[in-house]
């Protein structure tokens, strides 16, 4: 397993021989522009509904390919094919962003969604870097500030809880805009970013961690305290690996080494805490009493949560030298491959039951697309090669 080349050489082919020719070939609707993301376990198309997270994902992944890896027309064409689709039928006019539209265009949901605001924002930050177009920038930072006006209450009109009895503040905001502000770094003021950077920092390493628990929450009160209830006991510990990655980068970003170590190990409780010592894997959902959860799904292995804990053991490695986080990768990489790999046709598995068999043979859908797989892929094999040049 410290042959880190080999490594690394499995992780680039995976991506680039198997993946990326999954996607290309499979997703585009070259009738009415944008993506198709329900593709069965062959990459044939089962329904043409389009999905905003998704639609936005995957022009980002392509941008980010032809940024970052390889100036390919191939790879600059869909990313466009994508956001064009978006910038036109995606939002309502102001850049509220739908959740959901037919194969056409027309809205199907609506913008009550954050997620639709920030990997909107996430793909065109990234494709006006490749191609310098202003109106992809101009889009990229004014959903930017529409995300930032919403924090404190993300769904607005559409939320459905009753206001003033049990206010909640939920982790996924605060983690996702530690990545989206590096995303969009090239078109934020510097003292804004610097400003945005430490208060993401802020919400996610001493809000939501709890030094008490040494744990991550998914939810808390409003004026911080913990909530003795099925949204305030709940621990998702995918997400919470997943921002540490985030944190590292940050912690790089700013020369914080100290950041960077206190990531690692937080990761590492989280992943102690949420592997499945009977069947193996990452449960998806615990509560953190131990109490029975609200999500039917919760011991379900499903394959970002595996895919986001292979990236953060191996920046943690890769950064502070860690043994144990070396030995966490060793041990989910073994399970991932294993278990969500498909050895008969392209892409992933996404969704396990609690022994590690396949529950959905899909390979995208509602909520899978063209994004953890191929991100993932790309940022092990981007550390495994930066550990083996080390070494």
């Amino acid at each position: 397993m410290n042959d880190f080349k080999k490594i690394a050489e499995q992780y680039k082919i995976e991506l680039l021989e198997n993946i990326v020719p999954f996607w290309l070939n499979n997703s585009q609707d070259k009738k009415f522009g944008g993506y198709f993301s329900c593709l069965d376990r062959e990459g044939k198309v089962f329904d043409t509904d389009k999905f905003i997270w998704l639609q936005g994902r995957e022009v980002w992944f392509f941008s980010m390919l032809y940024n970052k890896l390889e100036k390919k027309q191939e790879w600059l064409d869909v990313a466009v094919h994508g956001a064009e689709f978006l910038k036109k039928y995606g939002h309502d006019g102001n850049l509220n962003w739908y959740f959901s539209l037919n194969r056409e265009g027309k809205p199907l949901v609506e913008p009550y969604n954050i997620f639709s605001y920030t990997f909107a924002c996430m793909a065109f930050g990234q494709l006006s870097k490749a191609t310098g177009n202003q109106e992809y920038a101009d889009i990229a930072l004014k959903t930017f500030n529409i995300i930032l006006s919403k924090t404190n209450n993300p769904k607005g009109q559409w939320s459905k809880v009753f206001p003033g009895t049990r206010n909640l503040k939920n982790f996924a905001l605060p983690m996702i805009l530690c990545n989206l502000a590096l995303e969009i770094e090239h078109l934020l003021d510097a003292d804004f970013l610097k400003e945005t950077m430490e208060s993401c920092i802020h919400e996610v390493m001493e809000v939501f961690y709890r030094p008490d628990l040494d744990l991550v929450v998914e939810n808390l009160n409003t004026d911080g305290t913990l909530s003795d209830t099925f949204d305030g006991r709940l621990l998702n510990p995918g997400h919470a690996i997943e921002a540490m990655w985030f944190i590292m980068d940050l912690g790089v970003r700013l020369n914080r080494p100290e950041l960077i170590t206190k990531a690692s190990d937080i990761a590492i409780r989280m992943v102690e805490y949420g592997w499945d010592k009977q069947h193996g894997g990452i449960f998806y959902f615990i509560d953190r009493l131990g109490y029975p959860t609200q999500q039917l799904e919760w011991d379900q292995k499903l394959w970002w949560v595996h895919i986001e804990t292979l990236i953060t053991m191996l920046k943690a490695y890769q950064l502070t030298g860690s043994e144990k986080s070396l030995e966490w990768f060793r041990k989910v990489h073994d399970y991932t491959w294993m278990h969500f790999k498909d050895e008969k046709h392209p892409e992933w598995f996404g969704y396990l039951n609690r022994q590690g068999e396949v529950l959905l043979p899909l390979k995208g859908g509602k909520w899978k697309g063209c994004f953890h797989v191929p991100r993932g892929l790309f940022q092990c094999w981007q550390s495994l090669e930066a550990i083996s040049n080390k070494e």
